[in-house]
């Protein structure tokens, strides 16, 4: 069966020939370390990684001998299990804001949870996000998240069909990385906003500094939950995520892909005091918020992200991932700059991506305004010389070897000729 016949049979079946995800032309057969090949035996480096799980890359063998022993003891149970409560432990030890932490499967159910419980905790029900903030599906995260129009702010945006006014109403969008504007919005809404979400590193862009103290300092000053989305930093940019890379503690945050070893599991952790709202037997029958979840806190998915990180938690780990990110954006540097080509490589050393530019990037508007005609040019040049990756960030992983890295930097110079 070609690929092609792949596609074929995909268009038939499934919207757009797709799970939704990725670029449909592509279907990937099997992924090993630092590698992945597609149904027709094309072989690439792999950036995208499952949109950042793999870590460790693909089939680690110990994560593999630690899911095929739960295998044999049972999938799914519905019930508490043993690593679901070990894994719990190991995240409120490694991250600053989680004192308790309930289960979830995917980033974008925890993002919605924390929002609601955000407003179960103030008894208010406007959220303010970062215009270009990735939040997941839900339809407070579809607000203004890649606006095609751009309004002035705090008026939202719907990205999607099928979302009620309503919700528009109760959402106030701000620009990332300006924090007088987000001070004057909540001298001005405070007494109804129950949170501000934020990725810290919203997609590729880094906070300026200050800007998450800022946001730190005005959700005290006004009684506001500050929720710090970490479904993609969690564990990436450091053990503790980006609250011990900046050093700000949230009062809830969200986390993923990581901790789920590449099977889907996600939580949110916060202060007990906000996490109560989940135990009917702690609060009044109005401020209960139920969830439920099929698949929560899996123990196949539990024993993946207990052995994944305690992988990463060995000494040089970080040291190791961070250097190979330095090693590539050093070569896009240098070769994109000798051929001429403005751009800026924005990020962390363990994610990033080219925007094709010559203003510093500091929001979403900034972004938008690099060349994208350019940029789709580069990533394809890369995909036809075996380099995979989505076409809006690069993800390192720990399987990434030297062959990978002199593949990978060939590409680069060759792609930025082609240009």
């Amino acid at each position: 069966m070609t690929q092609n016949d792949l596609i074929a049979r995909a268009q038939r079946v499934l919207p757009g020939g797709g799970f939704g995800n990725f670029d449909p032309g592509i279907i990937i057969r099997e992924g090993r370390g630092s590698r992945v090949w597609d149904v027709d035996g094309n072989e690439y480096v792999d950036y995208l990684i499952g949109s950042g799980p793999m870590m460790l890359g693909h089939g680690h063998p110990e994560v593999l001998d630690a899911v095929a022993e739960q295998l044999g003891k049972g999938m799914t149970f519905f019930a508490n299990n043993p690593h679901g409560i070990e894994l719990a432990e190991e995240i409120c030890n490694a991250v600053a804001c989680a004192e308790q932490v309930r289960f979830v499967s995917t980033g974008g159910e925890a993002d919605m949870y924390a929002m609601r419980l955000a407003r179960a905790f103030t008894g208010r029900d406007k959220i303010v996000k970062f215009e270009g903030g990735y939040h997941g599906m839900s339809a407070e995260a579809q607000m203004s998240l890649a606006p095609e129009k751009l309004v002035n702010f705090p008026v939202a945006v719907p990205d999607s069909a099928g979302i009620p006014d309503g919700v528009r109403d109760e959402m106030l969008i701000a620009p990332y990385n300006d924090l007088e504007f987000a001070s004057s919005l909540l001298s001005e809404h405070a007494s109804d906003i129950a949170a501000i979400i934020v990725e810290p590193l919203q997609r590729i862009i880094p906070p300026a500094p200050g800007f998450l103290e800022g946001l730190r300092d005005l959700c005290t000053r006004h009684g506001i939950v500050l929720i710090f989305d970490e479904v993609v930093t969690g564990f990436r940019l450091a053990y503790g995520g980006a609250q011990e890379l900046y050093g700000v503690t949230p009062d809830l945050c969200t986390l993923g892909k990581v901790i789920g070893g590449g099977f889907p599991l996600a939580a949110i952790a916060g202060k007990a005091d906000m996490m109560k709202h989940f135990d009917k037997s702690k609060v009044k029958g109005d401020d209960f918020l139920m969830q439920i979840g099929t698949l929560s806190g899996n123990p196949v998915a539990a024993v993946a992200g207990l052995k994944t990180m305690e992988i990463l938690k060995r000494p040089g780990q970080y040291d190791k991932l961070f250097g190979v990110g330095k090693t590539i954006t050093k070569a896009i540097e240098k070769d994109l700059g000798n051929a001429g080509h403005a751009h800026c490589v924005s990020g962390h050393p363990s994610l990033f991506d080219i925007v094709f530019t010559d203003i510093d990037l500091h929001n979403y508007r900034d972004v938008t305004k690099g060349d994208a005609r350019k940029a789709a040019a580069f990533n394809d040049s890369l995909r036809r010389r075996g380099i995979f990756k989505s076409p809006g960030k690069m993800y390192m992983s720990l399987s990434l070897t030297q062959e990978d890295l002199d593949q990978t930097i060939d590409a680069i110079g060759e792609a930025a000729k082609a240009l």
